[in-house]
């Protein structure tokens, strides 16, 4: 069945309007160059999870193993 109403839009979110905004500021800034030079260079890596809480998470896996291992070593009964 088809609709008879007129397609209605709907009102856009703050993310999408920053979204758009930063497409089209990057659309803008890439006009009239060539195909290379817009090509971005490979971006570095960056982890979703800072370096604090690596370690952190480190510590507790790692640090209760050594203090497992230690513990069973020394503490014979």
């Amino acid at each position: 069945m088809v609709s008879l109403r007129p397609h209605t839009f709907l009102a856009q979110t703050p993310q999408q309007k920053r979204a758009n905004a930063k497409f089209f500021k990057e659309q803008e800034a890439n006009r009239g160059k060539p195909r290379e030079e817009i090509i971005k260079k490979k971006e570095t890596f960056k982890s979703p999870i800072s370096p604090l809480w690596l370690g952190v998470l480190g510590f507790i896996v790692f640090g209760g193993l050594i203090f497992e291992v230690l513990s069973r070593l020394f503490l014979r009964d």
